[in-house]
């Protein structure tokens, strides 16, 4: 397109695993950009990372940073975003955050794009961008609740380390040496919440992701709770999570059991899955195809699979879903937002 628009674009938190994502997913899509902006703390400022065919220096977040900017691709954590996303907003960027800065904001369109698209045209300077495990689950949800209505989720998450960060990573990876050489695990970072208290991931799974709330759940599944439900425009679906962290490095996966509002076929909700956009059906149980997180990193698609009718309630069904928490989780559906924007304006 010879007069494509192009846009000057800005990336806060450029040098996290999310914003490296992102940097990596412009490029190779080719997103119209006349000017990138990298931004971050004032300690990561100074590093250079590599665009396209040049070298861009990554500098310190500011509010003028946003001079000038159209688009704004947030990651650098919710207290940035609270303080930096107005600044911008003054200046007419438009921002796509991926904390949780925004996203239960009234005022906020929380999109997936293969969910509900069609709310970013609703907002108002900022886009929030779901948290990982609620945006792959909605994302395999959504035609069934589309054609069949849906009554009640209970999910259970799987969750890989890599959503707390790369010193998380670090920690599973070298825990996981120190007991295979006999030693002690020593945690120090998991669960991360603001006890001193910390437990063993390498060869564990960790029933808490983020803090405890009043109620006994997690943010993280009180998240998953209250998002699914905005996503879905429906306060009416009965959720429930657990989320558990497990010595995964990168991909979520989610055991998911769905109570479905009215009768179904098998081979019906199988296609309906199978068509929808984003979405991989692996459900071949005869040669032990199935979603596995190894198979899913790098990838930008929701996998599903272990479809089947619930034993007990013929209306409901389980399922077994599995995606790359930093890519559709995270960098991917914030570019999936950022080019619908572009193509709006072009």
């Amino acid at each position: 397109m010879s007069n494509q628009k192009l846009f000057n674009v800005a990336v806060v938190g450029a040098t996290g695993a999310v914003g490296e994502q992102i940097i990596r997913l412009l490029n190779e899509r080719n997103f119209p950009i006349n000017e990138l902006k990298l931004l971050s703390s004032e300690r990561s400022a100074g590093s250079v990372i590599k665009f396209k065919d040049r070298e861009i220096t990554v500098q310190a977040a500011k509010p003028e940073s946003f001079e000038g900017v159209d688009i704004a691709l947030f990651s650098a954590g919710g207290d940035v975003s609270k303080l930096l996303i107005p600044e911008a907003i003054q200046r007419g960027t438009v921002c796509i955050d991926n904390t949780s800065a925004y996203r239960m904001d009234p005022e906020t369109p929380l999109v997936v794009p293969e969910v509900n698209i069609d709310k970013i045209n609703e907002h108002k300077g900022v886009i929030a961008n779901p948290n990982c495990s609620t945006i792959q689950m909605v994302a395999a949800l959504k035609p069934l609740y589309d054609r069949y209505g849906i009554k009640s989720v209970i999910v259970s998450t799987y969750q890989a380390v890599s959503g707390a960060g790369a010193k998380a990573i670090n920690e599973m990876l070298r825990q996981s040496k120190e007991i295979l050489a006999g030693n002690e695990a020593n945690p120090q970072i998991l669960p991360v919440s603001s006890l001193p208290v910390k437990h063993q991931i390498a060869f564990n799974a960790i029933p808490q992701i983020d803090k405890f709330v009043d109620n006994g759940f997690t943010y993280e599944e009180m998240k998953m709770i209250n998002e699914t439900k905005k996503i879905m425009g429906d306060e009416s679906i009965e959720v429930t999570a657990t989320c558990v962290r497990i010595p995964v490095v990168y991909g979520h996966s989610e055991s998911v059991y769905v109570e479905l509002k009215s009768d179904f076929e098998m081979e019906e909700v199988r296609q309906l899955i199978a068509d929808a956009p984003g979405i991989v059906l692996q459900d071949n149980t005869a040669e032990q195809v199935y979603p596995l997180a190894t198979e899913a990193a790098g990838k930008l698609d929701t996998f599903v699979g272990r479809l089947r009718r619930d034993l007990n309630n013929p209306r409901a069904l389980n399922m077994w879903i599995v995606s790359d928490n930093l890519l559709k989780g995270a960098a991917w559906n914030a570019v999936q937002i950022a080019e619908y924007i572009a193509i709006e304006a072009n």
